[in-house]
């Protein structure tokens, strides 16, 4: 069985969309550097620019950038965040065509700034797809080859001051050097933001075919014990019955604690099966937070022997929930952890923090490891040694996980802590919050 891991692929549209606010970003970044430039070219060269006509680009890149900040807002606050690469290449092509139109009033080909071009293109290389991005390539070629014949040209580079032209080279060249790296910086922290989100979602997707053998493994083994074990208890009330083995009071006690046992077993498969969602013959019973609590510590007291087990119930107010086999037998397995831990001491405390439900199991064993608890939830990640182990807190995370729960393990000076966290709407009757 491979594990569908297409539900958990981040979307790609919310990327494209951080990739446009970015463009945005930097396009007003364009517009102050366009306006500090013409002003000092103006003022300080006495290049006597086409100020009117310069000046109106720029306003026009400032509506279009005003116009985009405020759709693609509407359209996020609409949840309807999608961005196409069609739109990622409009938005460059606008930017290329102001610059065109600049360049034209600014001397053409000969302005040092016509390097900008290249941002443009490796901008498109970082965010579109390789058709659009190709066609970004060709517009720009073609409205910087129109530059070399159509401009209208600039007393200064006509008389020739190559310290001028040189100091507008450098100018370019920072610009260019501080916007790419603003931008290819942004994406590739992007990108390591999604590749390793990508990674923990196809490492959750593993584990959670993981968990779905593993419940094959066991429904498997529990439908195939529900028979012998059905035999053994008609057996053994035959035998209860047989005069010869009545009189006998040894015999009779023994075979009372075998139908004890046989009772236990068959209540353990009975819970495996229930877990699984099968054998569905009684419906999830309805309870409250405490009556379940407290019937599920009285039956683990009952089969186990912990020497002193404290039970801490400050829930307060009780509210109903439906009894869930799963989660019973998730709680049971942390006691029972803690109890192998540490078989003189043990303590469940409960508590209610606003709409959660906290489940506090304390011990006074050796702790945890601590690259234990660097992997808590990770399978056959345990402190015992044994092979197979590890594999009771995997599914404990796993299950209080499902249920929108969290799971905290953490040591203290006198042993270990293990927090269960559980919202109560994933408990409530009908999940009325």
């Amino acid at each position: 069985m491979r594990p569908n891991t297409d539900r958990f692929l981040p979307d790609m549209g919310s990327g494209r969309y951080a990739n446009m606010q970015q463009l945005i970003q930097l396009r007003w970044l364009a517009v102050f550097g366009q306006l500090l430039t013409i002003a000092f070219s103006d003022l300080v060269f006495m290049m006597h620019l086409p100020l009117r006509q310069m000046l109106l680009i720029i306003a026009a890149l400032i509506g279009f950038n005003l116009f985009s900040s405020w759709h693609w807002r509407v359209r996020r606050n609409g949840e309807n965040r999608e961005v196409s690469n069609r739109d990622l290449f409009l938005s460059l092509l606008t930017d290329v065509f102001a610059l065109t139109a600049l360049l034209y009033f600014s001397g053409g080909a000969a302005n040092p700034f016509s390097a900008l071009y290249l941002l443009q293109i490796v901008l498109g290389a970082a965010i579109l797809e390789a058709g659009t991005l190709w066609a970004l390539i060709v517009v720009s070629s073609a409205c910087f080859a129109a530059l070399t014949v159509i401009y209208h040209p600039l007393a200064l580079l006509q008389d020739g001051l190559p310290d001028r032209y040189l100091q507008g080279m450098l100018l370019c060249y920072a610009i260019n050097a501080v916007l790419l790296g603003l931008f290819l910086t942004h994406i590739t922290r992007k990108q390591r933001e999604r590749d390793a989100r990508l990674a923990a979602l196809r490492q959750r997707a593993l584990e959670e075919e993981h968990i779905v053998r593993m419940g094959l493994l066991a429904s498997g083994a529990a439908h195939e014990l529900s028979t012998p074990l059905s035999t053994m208890a008609v057996i053994l009330g035959d035998w209860q019955h047989m005069p010869a083995l009545k009189t006998d009071p040894g015999v009779t006690e023994d075979m009372e604690e075998m139908q004890r046992q046989v009772k236990r077993c068959k209540s353990i498969v009975t819970g495996i099966l229930l877990s699984a969602g099968e054998a569905r013959g009684e419906a999830p019973g309805e309870t409250t937070v405490r009556t379940f609590l407290d019937e599920l510590v009285d039956d683990w007291k009952a089969t186990r022997t912990p020497r002193v087990f404290e039970y801490i119930n400050e829930f307060g107010e009780d509210i109903p929930i439906v009894s869930d086999e799963a989660l019973k037998q998730t709680l049971c397995n942390v006691l029972d952890n803690a109890l192998e831990a540490s078989p003189h001491w043990v303590r469940l405390s409960v508590m209610r923090h606003l709409d959660d439900l906290l489940l506090v199991i304390s011990d006074a064993g050796p702790g945890f490891p601590e690259e234990m608890l660097e992997n808590i939830g990770k399978p056959y990640a345990s402190s015992k040694g044994r092979p197979g182990s590890g594999l009771g807190l995997f599914l404990v995370v796993n299950v209080i996980r499902t249920l929108g729960g969290t799971v905290a393990a953490r040591n203290v000076e006198t042993g270990a802590i293990v927090t269960l966290s559980l919202p109560l709407k994933a408990l409530k009757l009908n999940n009325n919050t």
